[in-house]
């Protein structure tokens, strides 16, 4: 036994396994951590592993049975002990050891010390919840399984310990969790909470996981099988079994549906689920479609505050966006009433504060009394991310946007990957000068939501800013056609030093938008320096209740003339503090 082991080393049989080994490993971990970045699918990299262990004996065979000489390979039978140059190729061997080891120490060390510090940044108490798989086989059945997933986030987040992943950037995920680690990553989360549901004839099948976001190990799994009327219990069943799994302390407090109608009545419950699917597409029909929806959920259980706040919330959000006129001041009037019927019913309740602040905002410019809603429904529940954006909007309206980063970036903690909010974030930076801060922000926004229609035009506003005129030329014309496009491009054009293109594309924006973008064109009379336009043009912004007004204190362009009293009575006409001149 002896001799064969002297033999072994003899041949570097030694030597070869231990480089091999060492270098599949490091093979291993590169691709473990580098596929995922590119989107390489799970099963190549157990390819790799695979092949890497059933590499190893012949690795062994090839060197017991073969040796390198200087006229090449040969087997080792052929070579005559006395010009056998094993020991030369031993101490090669030795050298690329060595190489390889010193390379795994670096990456050890790396990981142990960055990645692993990074890794700590993630609390082990998160959670998000990727949406509910429809397994009923009919696709309208989607929104009740994104319905049941939205009410388990929203009670996930009763637990004050817990952080728990807003709706926009867990959706984001929606049928994949192949790359959990990568997923987990992005969300800044420890696990991931994922099932499917189906429902037939007055039953409800739910399967739900939680996962271990860093190597998709299961902690804990159930199946329920109940009838319909039964899904309430269930939602507060895997709620609670989710907290324990994670030991958040629930500080005596049960988990229950916050969306669940006070009657308990399904059908309720049923349209409000309907409801929160279509606004969530963002568009004027589907915001009509949910109006109609919530208005079926509050007819059917007149005491349902969260309906009545989210009826006020989609029809605020609609008549802002879409609608002007009579058509707008009548959906106002309906926001109104509902955000009204919700606080009566439940004074405490956050989102029909969040409802009255943005029908403050929006419809009446009411900018404190908007701002103390908002207030008031982070003091109900702190860490609700819709409230930390909205009043963000509220302190940067007031001419505050360094106070609006901080709420911006509370909200993004919770809600990562929500396009808008960047966009947002971006503006405050863009305010306060700190242009590379904002310039990441814009491009974030892009990256999560390449047709975003006002991205490119914030990132417009950006490179004017630098006065880099071809970078706002080129930042224009990537964005989606339309409106926010042609604002972009006449905003370009008036720093490119071609006044007769600048001219053009003013006119070209007067023509088509002077109602909508009122607010607009006097920002493009503020880069062609003509004050007297520009507070015309304002003038008119507010006549017509233009939202763009709320930019007002933080819109690099117009504030190049908070000097001009014109400006102090405009702000003070808005009820807006005047900014100091200097």
């Amino acid at each position: 036994m002896m001799g064969f082991v002297a033999e072994l080393r003899r041949r570097n049989v030694f030597r070869a396994g231990t480089l091999y080994a060492a270098a599949a490993w490091l093979a291993v971990q590169v691709t473990t951590q580098v596929f995922p970045f590119f989107g390489i699918a799970n099963w190549v990299v157990r390819l790799i592993v695979l092949a890497a262990a059933i590499g190893f004996p012949f690795v062994l065979g090839f060197a017991w049975y073969y040796e390198l000489t200087p006229a090449g390979l040969k087997r080792e039978s052929e070579v005559p002990r006395a010009e056998s140059i094993r020991h030369v190729t031993g101490k090669r061997l030795d050298r690329a050891i060595i190489a390889v080891l010193s390379v795994i120490i670096v990456l050890l060390l790396a990981n142990t010390f960055v990645l692993h510090r990074d890794a700590e940044a993630i609390p082990d108490k998160s959670v998000a919840v990727l949406p509910l798989l429809n397994e009923s086989g009919d696709s309208a059945d989607q929104y009740f399984s994104d319905g049941l997933s939205e009410d388990l986030i929203s009670m996930l987040g009763q637990v004050p310990e817990l952080k728990v992943i807003g709706r926009n950037s867990s959706f984001r995920f929606r049928g994949d969790i192949s790359d959990s680690r990568g997923i987990g990553a992005k969300l800044g989360v420890a696990t991931l909470l994922e099932g499917t549901v189906r429902r037939d004839r007055g039953r409800v099948r739910i399967v739900a996981n939680l996962i271990s976001a860093a190597d998709s190990r299961i902690i804990w799994s159930q199946t329920y099988e109940r009838e319909l009327k039964d899904i309430f219990d269930v939602q507060s069943d895997i709620a609670q079994s989710v907290a324990a799994s994670l030991r958040a302390a629930l500080l005596g407090r049960t988990l229950e549906s916050t969306d669940k109608p006070p009657g308990g009545d399904l059908d309720a419950y049923n349209a409000y689920l309907q409801g929160n699917f279509y606004v969530a597409r963002s568009t004027e029909a589907d915001d009509r479609i949910a109006i109609a929806h919530y208005q079926d959920a509050v007819r059917i259980d007149p005491q349902y505050a969260r309906a009545y706040a989210a009826l006020s919330y989609a029809s605020t959000g609609l008549a802002g966006a879409f609608l002007d006129g009579a058509e707008m001041q009548q959906t106002y009037a309906r926001a109104r009433a509902a955000a009204n019927m919700a606080l009566q019913l439940e004074p405490g309740l956050a989102s029909a504060h969040i409802a009255r602040g943005q029908l403050l905002s929006w419809a009446d410019f009411d900018w404190s009394g908007a701002e103390s809603e908002f207030r008031r429904a982070l003091e109900l529940s702190p860490n609700d991310a819709n409230a930390l954006s909205q009043r963000a909007g509220l302190l940067a309206t007031l001419g505050h946007p360094d106070q609006a980063v901080d709420l911006k970036l509370r909200a993004l903690a919770t809600d990562p990957l929500h396009a808008t909010w960047y966009e947002a974030l971006a503006s405050y930076y863009s305010a306060l000068g700190r242009l590379d801060d904002a310039q990441r922000a814009i491009e974030k926004a892009i990256a999560l939501q390449p047709s975003g229609a006002s991205f490119h035009e914030t990132l417009t506003v950006i490179a004017i800013q630098r006065g880099d005129a071809a970078a706002a030329l080129s930042a224009a014309g990537q964005g989606p056609p339309g409106s926010w496009q042609d604002v972009a491009l006449a905003l370009a054009k008036q720093i490119g030093g071609d006044a007769t293109a600048a001219d053009a594309a003013l006119r070209n924006v007067i023509a088509k938008y002077a109602d909508g973008n009122a607010y607009q064109i006097a920002e493009l009379y503020a880069l062609r320096k003509q004050p007297d336009q520009m507070f015309a043009w304002l003038e008119r912004a507010w006549a017509n209740r233009d939202p763009g007004i709320s930019y007002l204190l933080y819109d690099p362009f117009l504030l190049a003339y908070r000097g001009d009293p014109r400006f102090a009575a405009f702000c003070r006409k808005l009820g807006l503090p005047p900014p100091d001149a200097h």
